[in-house]
């Protein structure tokens, strides 16, 4: 067998986002995933490496990613590094995916999938908070997956925010640039902060039918969420948390003294099958190398671009 490698546009081209959020929820009732604990190695200078495997029956995985935050504001991504995807029958090497662009497209797509389950009105319109990549996937995302078509977007970038707003549009979606988050919230029922996590971005009280996908914080210190509006949430809605790895990384959750390992995942909510209640809904996203696989999958099965 040959390995197809292949580069950001290619990746995307596999990953289509309806399509692949419907590949998560598949994987997630599959009794054959087995996704270890992820390794992750500080590194020179604040960055880091993340190592994520996981595998199926037929499909093995292995993410290498480099986070390095110096590289903010120059020619070098923040993010770098390969998914290597094997045939587990062979052992033969299938494919090499762009890292980058897989974590983009799963990580936006899980927010996805979690509003399509959880969100009390998932029409929007839709708050996006951060108007770097993650921002434009969330648009994307939700877009082409949920059918949302007006978007609000924050950043305390003016320029990045009118580039996404733009990029929106030429999608043919409403789009229009907001300078007070908080205000915007209410008037929309979905939200996604998508931030570097460095500081509290949201703090005002949610609608009874907001959905907010909270996915930048991922270590015990970054925070997006205020504590508060944690608290809130989890008396007066639901907490969801997409895998366990967040146990010990939900920096939102944790922060405010939530019991996170008692909170449900999104497996939990898949396997009940359950309803959009009542209430506002958090769900806090901080990756697992499960939606890695989900990624994987999918890019196998999907025609070689050309």
């Amino acid at each position: 067998m040959s390995t197809a490698v292949l580069d950001a546009r290619q990746t995307a081209a596999r990953l289509p986002w309806a399509p692949l959020v419907d590949e998560i929820e598949a994987l997630l009732a599959d009794p054959a995933v087995h996704v270890p604990a992820r390794i992750v190695m500080p590194t020179a200078g604040g960055a880091v490496l993340f190592v994520m495997p996981g595998g199926d029956a037929r499909t093995a995985m292995t993410k290498l990613i480099t986070l390095t935050p110096a590289n903010a504001g120059t020619a070098t991504p923040v993010i770098q590094g390969d998914v290597m995807v094997f045939d587990v029958a062979s052992g033969a090497r299938r494919l090499i995916l762009d890292g980058p662009t897989v974590t983009g497209r799963r990580t936006a797509a899980v927010s996805a999938l979690a509003a399509r389950r959880l969100a009390p009105n998932p029409r929007g319109p839709m708050l996006v908070v951060g108007a770097g990549v993650q921002g434009r996937a969330h648009v994307e995302a939700f877009a082409a997956a949920l059918g949302v078509t007006d978007f609000r977007i924050a950043s305390r970038q003016r320029g990045s925010a009118e580039r996404l707003t733009e990029h929106a549009r030429a999608l043919g979606l409403r789009a229009e640039v907001v300078h007070d988050a908080d205000a915007a919230l209410a008037d929309c029922p979905l939200a996604a902060t998508c931030t570097p996590a460095r500081a509290v971005v949201l703090r005002a009280r949610p609608r009874e039918d907001a959905f907010i996908a909270a996915v930048g914080a991922f270590s015990l210190r970054m925070v997006e969420i205020d504590a508060a509006l944690c608290r809130h949430v989890a008396a007066q809605g639901r907490l969801v948390v997409d895998a366990r790895d967040a146990d010990h990384e939900a920096g939102d959750l944790l922060q405010a003294g939530l019991d996170v390992p008692a909170l449900p995942m999104l497996a939990d909510v898949v396997a009940a099958g359950d309803a959009p209640r009542r209430g506002p809904v958090l769900f806090k996203s901080c990756g697992w190398a499960g939606w890695d696989l989900a990624a994987a999958r999918l890019a196998l099965r999907l025609p070689h671009p050309h």
